[in-house]
């Protein structure tokens, strides 16, 4: 087989169907009948430059393979595959793999490179090939460029994939140091100083994990500062003379370093000394009166069509990202160094100049103090308001209106009342006005039923918004479901002054999802748009529903409208799209809250769309939406819901054994156990048998859940959470009930369940708020027969009196009424 091993790798690219499979068979074939002969043929034909280059590549992308998986369960079982194999075997894999560096074919080169990181991630965690990184760090002085490229490569992808910790700080100093050198304008290669550009983003961001030690997050930026001005003359270099994806690669540097600055920051607060155990060395603030000029300068390079793509992404683009970062990393000191330039070039003749000032004002929003801005901004306002009408030019009209949102998004609360005349009729560009718009309401969304500066314009706005729904182009960008979602902004933020107007839309809404179920024979391309837009309507009459039922007086009015609104959300779940369902489904609950128990005739029609949705594990967010609605009708019916429980209970037990449902969906059903025995109360006993079990062993997976990352932790906390939540439900809804002795023999478990996640001390602080409300409904409902096992808790009393003294208003109010409940059912 090994002889044969270039054949086939041809054959398995083979345009044939017939040769490609029997190829891939015989390599699988192969692979698992002799791995050590498999591997060593692969890295041989990678290695080997007498042998095709199609034959080599593949080689490396089947041995990079063989290493990694996306599921982690397969890339243990590679993991261990590879640290059991002969360490012979081993030896001579990496023996070719280091040989192919100096290969003159690139992507032999290139898939060396890769491999070799994937190794190194493998070995150097248990302390195997030690020699790696000296080894790599010796080709840098050898003179042919293209092995130099390869190892820079070679270095960067290692930084990307080795754990942070299974290299020390004195070889990530000598990582840095080779990659800085590499960068260097002495070096003539522009492969070499690409790759060394590269390698340094990566080689910052390893460094940036192995940050959480003090100690080597002092060694590595000190290193960083005693080469920073160097750092700075070759990116400058790059950014203004070499070809863009240099210059890109210097400007990737220069963000990288704010982020990194910005999260110090964030940390400690800005609060350092000159003898601080976590120095910020102000990188930023220290280059940037000549950083920001060479920022400034990117944002001329515009290209001619860059809006007309969306994952465009230029010089110009990433030069104002980068300012933007700046801004938030130095604050204030970034406006006098950005103002002069767009003072000069906001009214030049060139496109491209008012543009680029235009660009870097909206950059600059989000970082200095309102109180820095709030000048500029109010003479602002007037000349961007005119440029969004009358500009010429269709990119600096994009970016004012981008600017205008960014504008309301983060200095509403400080600027004057904007003159809206113009932005409400802006003709293009549309989607960033409606952007702009989408902010603006949102800022007077808290303003409750008092008038606000919206209010003379609110009809003309959404009448505009409507309009825009209805061109003829706002099916082919995102300029629909801009308009949507601003007009339901507007919605939110309207008050009992423009109610009539908001009501007005009931009808004209109504209407239009109507006709989109009325639509015959369309193509598959039609029925998608006509998908989308069904969507978007019932999503704003979701949300115009919610206004409506949150007054008396609009809430009689919606209920006219009950009866068709409910009959179309129906139809809706005949169209085959989960997007549509979901939204149907969340405009039913909407509906469901509003009628209360006037909900209960729909509810024959609508019980087999609910079960639909209870079984929908592979769209599991219609799933996750329904279990959510279930929630509304309880709440809505109370024990009007009681026929149909034995169906949803049997449902909702169904989808937590469920290994196919979503996990995230598993914490909202727990949370609806809560829902519906608040409903039905002591009818829900036939359900504990059920129930209880499965909260008993989730709430025992929760406490031992590990927190290996940031997701983790946030799902786990989702669980605890939900099953709390269900038995605060259960408790509450057994109160007063002759039936509250069914619940004993479950106290003390959930006792035990919440001294548990006292003593693990990771909860966060809503699942401190219900899991203090829960110890309190205990007391509540059991009454003197908790007071005997609340006193034998460990933790109760601590975990009281830390709820007590806390900052947060919820938590402490929780507390306190648990105390109360608790002292009367200890006092007894």
């Amino acid at each position: 087989m090994a002889m044969e091993i270039t054949q086939i790798l041809l054959n398995a690219q083979a345009v044939d169907g017939t040769v490609r499979k029997h190829a891939e068979q015989n390599l699988k074939q192969f692979q698992e009948q002799n791995l050590p002969g498999f591997l060593l043929s692969l890295s041989g034909e990678l290695a080997n430059n007498d042998k095709p280059v199609d034959s080599r590549k593949l080689a490396g992308l089947i041995l990079k393979n063989t290493l990694d998986a996306k599921e982690q369960h397969r890339k243990f079982e590679l993991v261990q595959g590879w640290l059991s194999l002969d360490a012979a075997v081993k030896a001579q894999v990496k023996g070719c793999l280091l040989q192919t560096l100096s290969s003159h074919v690139l992507d032999a080169r290139s898939t060396a490179s890769q491999v070799i990181a994937k190794i190194a991630s493998i070995e150097l965690p248990h302390k195997q090939w030690p020699e790696l990184i000296g080894s790599l760090l010796s080709n840098i002085h050898q003179l042919p460029a293209h092995v130099k490229q390869a190892t820079l490569e070679t270095l960067g992808y290692i930084c990307e994939e080795v754990s942070p910790d299974a290299i020390d700080q004195d070889q990530v100093n000598k990582i840095l140091t080779a990659v800085v050198q590499g960068m260097n304008s002495s070096e003539a290669s522009n492969d070499v100083r690409l790759a060394a550009t590269r390698a340094l983003d990566n080689a910052l961001g390893f460094a940036q994990a192995n940050f959480s030690n003090d100690m080597e997050r002092d060694y590595v930026m000190r290193k960083l500062s005693s080469y920073i001005q160097d750092i700075f003359n070759i990116t400058s270099k790059a950014v203004r003379e070499d070809e863009e994806p240099v210059a890109l690669q210097a400007i990737e540097f220069w963000s990288s370093i704010c982020d990194e600055e910005i999260d110090i920051l964030d940390e400690y607060g800005g609060e350092f000394t000159a003898d601080s155990d976590i120095p910020c060395f102000y990188f930023i603030k220290q280059a940037l009166p000549a950083l920001v000029p060479l920022l400034l300068e990117t944002l001329l390079k515009q290209e001619d069509d860059q809006d007309q793509d969306e994952g465009a992404w230029n010089l110009a683009m990433a030069g104002g990202t980068c300012l933007g970062l700046v801004a938030r990393t130095v604050g204030d000191d970034i406006v006098p160094l950005v103002m002069p330039f767009i003072e000069e070039n906001i009214t030049k003749p060139d496109w491209r100049q008012r543009e680029a000032a235009t660009y870097a004002f909206g950059s600059i929003l989000e970082g200095p103090s309102p109180d820095k801005l709030i000048s500029i901004v109010n003479i602002a306002l007037n000349f961007m308001l005119t440029a969004l009408m009358k500009d010429p030019n269709n990119h600096v009209k994009d970016t004012t209106a981008w600017t205008l949102g960014r504008i309301f998004e983060f200095l509403h609360g400080s600027i004057l009342t904007p003159p809206l005349s113009p932005l409400k009729t802006a003709s293009n560009p549309y989607e960033k006005a409606c952007g702009a718009l989408y902010f603006l309401a949102q800022g007077y969304e808290d303003a409750g039923s008092s008038s606000s500066p919206l209010s003379p314009f609110f009809q003309d706005i959404i009448q505009a918004l409507l309009t825009m729904t209805h061109r003829e182009d706002a099916g082919e960008s995102r300029l629909r479901t801009a308009a949507y979602e601003t007009l339901n902004e507007v919605v939110r933020c309207s008050n009992d002054e423009t109610a009539p107007t908001v009501t007005q839309l009931v009808p004209v809404l109504m209407q239009e999802l109507h006709q989109t179920l009325e639509a015959q024979k369309l193509s598959s391309e039609e029925r998608e748009k006509q998908s989308d837009l069904q969507g978007l309507l019932c999503g704003c009459l979701q949300v115009i529903i919610q206004k409506l039922s949150s007054s008396e007086a609009t809430k009689f009015i919606l209920m006219q409208f009950a009866d068709q609104a409910m009959g179309l959300f129906l139809r809706v779940f005949a169209c085959r799209n989960a997007t549509v369902h979901e939204e149907a489904m969340l405009a039913i609950g909407a509906l469901a809250y509003a009628t209360g128990r006037g909900f209960e005739k729909y509810m024959q029609e609508f019980y087999p769309y609910l079960e639909m949705g209870l079984q929908n594990y592979e769209e599991y967010q219609v799933c996750s939406s329904t279990v959510g609605v279930v929630g509304d009708l309880c709440r809505a019916l109370d024990d009007k819901i009681l026929p149909f429980c034995d169906g949803i209970m049997t449902q909702l037990l169904k989808d937590l054994s469920s290994s196919q449902l979503h996990r995230s969906v598993k914490p909202p059903i727990f949370s609806c156990f809560g829902d519906i025995a608040l409903a039905i109360g002591g009818n829900f006993e036939k359900y504990l048998m059920y129930a209880m079990p499965m909260l008993q062993s989730a709430a025992e997976l929760s406490v031992h859940a590990s927190g290996v990352d940031d997701e983790m932790v946030e799902y786990t906390n989702q669980l605890r959470n939900g099953i709390l939540e269900a038995y605060s439900g259960i408790f509450q809804g057994f109160k007063n009930s002759p039936k509250t002795q069914l619940l004993m023999p479950y106290a003390p478990h959930i006792l035990q369940f919440l001294d548990s996640l006292y003593m693990e001390k990771d909860m966060d602080d809503a699942v401190s708020k219900t899991a203090i409300g829960v110890l309190g409904d205990l007391a509540d409902t059991l009454g003197s027969n908790a007071g005997p096992l609340i006193n034998q808790s460990v933790s109760s009393k601590d975990f009281l009196d830390e709820c007590l003294s806390s900052d947060d208003h919820l938590i402490k109010e929780s507390a306190q009424w648990a105390k109360m409940a608790i002292t009367r059912a200890v006092s007894v």
